[in-house]
């Protein structure tokens, strides 16, 4: 079944999307999973019942809901050998229209729930000489217009793995992450708004995206040979090399791309007469 077969892997956000589609893709590959969500209820009706399944209710912002989460499966399974930091939300409004809870939001919950699943899960995952994933974004290495606190996040993100990484280099234990490009999932129907209320549709045709199945396949087999990162589709692997080489014409090819989505906030930007 592979290298993931008989290990622990603790996935967040698991209730629909990448993280649905890991949890499926881990169980397939012989994993153990215990997996979370804000609603237990749709994260137990996303999955048929499996004895090497457990659904806990947990937030990631929340410490002490992560902390309970860690020990679920610990105390089932006596150790961890993967987590994969998957939960995030993100955003789509102009900063100068943003309320400012929308971006301590995308902070929490894409950050903040990453260093506190870690914090709680480190002590195993370094008995084991496991693995610690985030999935962060292209985002992560470049800023998008309209999602300052989503882009900030996955920055965040990537700093705290790098730096998480270099601190237990000679453990044995393993940090990276991978960097979906646009994939069809539902994080941008329920993206915030400048208000803080989901979006509700998306600006994307998600059937010309690659699956969350796809996705999920690609994470874990970096996961399995213990890659430092992964940059995902075409687009974002030509956005990550333009932006470091040609950082002036990225930003106007981001600017043109993101002023094309249907109703972009962009549009009601005053122009430089």
């Amino acid at each position: 079944m592979g290298k993931l077969s008989g290990k622990v892997v603790l996935i967040t956000g698991g209730s629909s999307g990448i993280g649905k589609a890991l949890t499926n893709e881990a169980l397939a590959r012989g994993a153990k999973v215990a997996v979370c969500g804000r609603d237990i209820n749709k994260l137990q009706n996303s999955f048929t019942a499996s004895e090497n399944l457990i659904c806990v209710q947990a937030d990631v912002s929340k410490e002490e809901q992560c902390a309970a989460f860690v020990q679920a499966a610990v105390q089932k399974w006596g150790q961890v050998d993967v987590l994969i930091n998957n939960a995030g939300i993100s955003m789509r409004a102009l900063f100068n229209e943003v309320d400012l809870t929308v971006i301590r939001e995308l902070m929490d919950i894409n950050f903040w729930g990453a260093v506190n699943c870690t914090k709680f899960a480190l002590p195993a995952i370094l008995k084991t000489k496991g693995v610690i994933c985030g999935v962060s974004s292209i985002a992560g290495y470049r800023g998008l217009p309209c999602r300052t606190g989503y882009s900030a996040s996955k920055f965040a993100l990537q700093g705290f793995l790098e730096s998480l990484k270099t601190e237990l280099l000679q453990t044995g234990t393993h940090v990276m992450w991978v960097s979906p490009g646009f994939i069809a999932s539902n994080i941008r129907n329920v993206a915030r708004g400048a208000d803080g209320s989901a979006q509700g549709e998306t600006p994307l045709d998600e059937s010309k995206l690659m699956s969350a199945e796809t996705c999920a396949q690609i994470i874990l087999d970096g996961i399995e040979q213990r890659k430092r990162t992964v940059v995902m589709t075409s687009q974002g692997k030509l956005t990550v090399f333009i932006n470091k080489l040609f950082p002036s014409l990225a930003d106007k090819l981001v600017f043109g791309h993101f002023m094309k989505e249907p109703d972009s906030p962009l549009s009601r930007l005053p122009k430089n007469q």
